[in-house]
């Protein structure tokens, strides 16, 4: 009587492996579905962004132009929904005429609103920059505080904005800056699984050394800008390509 061929057991998978499938997109590219990274916030890993963010943008910095801390502080409020270039025309001549907090605290609102009128939302926008230089210079003796708890006193001033302007324009890493290149770039690189910006904040100082806080967004902005760009990532240009599993990867 024949031997009957006994069938090998199939192999169990390791549910933490990186299954890699290779199609290609409407365009005739090659597309990675990988279906995410073993263990994303590995410390290792953590490391290895840092290092080569750090290599492609050492000197990344913040792009809103301005001289002093207030000029910051009001640029980032003007910034909400709008393009730092933008930004940067409408304060060009904006900080000619009003040179200080009081020159912006006491403005006339219908004449300021019309000057930030390019940066859109602009009434809300003229309350928060009227009600915080108003607070700088009746509660702080016109000088922009140092200290995130004084920052979120101020009227249109939000964790954002307090650790634009703490970060940048005074060197204290109070938190992370978490705007929308930040946000998407940390899902993507699954630093992250949350969409509200304070969780995904604190998911980033939990996996990042405090001395990296300040730099680490500005690097991540200036990537989103100009490689991980939203509409059509450039994935072939990336030096974090090995470290992404992103699904729409065009590599």
């Amino acid at each position: 009587m024949a031997k009957t061929k006994k069938s090998k057991p199939a192999k169990q998978s390791n549910s933490r492996s990186v299954v890699k499938l290779r199609t290609k997109n409407h365009a005739g590219k090659k597309i990675s579905t990988r279906r995410g990274t073993p263990d994303p916030t590995n410390p290792k890993r953590v490391a290895a962004i840092l290092t080569r963010l750090e290599e492609a943008y050492p000197d990344a910095s913040c792009e809103l132009k301005h001289e002093n801390p207030f000029q910051l502080v009001v640029s980032t409020i003007l910034s909400a929904q709008c393009t730092d270039v933008r930004v940067n025309l409408v304060t060009e001549k904006l900080y000619k005429k009003y040179s200080d907090a009081k020159a912006f605290a006491y403005a006339d609102p219908a004449e300021l609103e019309q000057e930030i009128r390019p940066t859109g939302f602009f009434r809300n926008k003229t309350k928060s920059v009227m009600g915080a230089s108003k607070a700088i210079v009746e509660q702080f003796g016109g000088q922009v505080p140092r200290t995130m708890e004084q920052m979120l006193t101020l009227p249109g001033v939000a964790r954002k904005t307090a650790n634009v302007v703490l970060g940048t324009a005074y060197g204290i890493p109070s938190g992370v800056v978490v705007d929308t290149h930040v946000l998407r770039l940390a899902r993507r690189l699954e630093l992250t699984k949350h969409e509200e910006p304070k969780k995904v904040e604190q998911d980033l100082m939990n996996i990042l050394p405090q001395n990296k806080w300040i730099q680490f967004s500005h690097q991540l902005i200036w990537h989103g800008r100009r490689v991980c760009v939203a509409r059509k990532p450039r994935c072939i240009a990336c030096n974090l390509e090995s470290l992404c599993h992103a699904k729409d990867k065009t590599v």
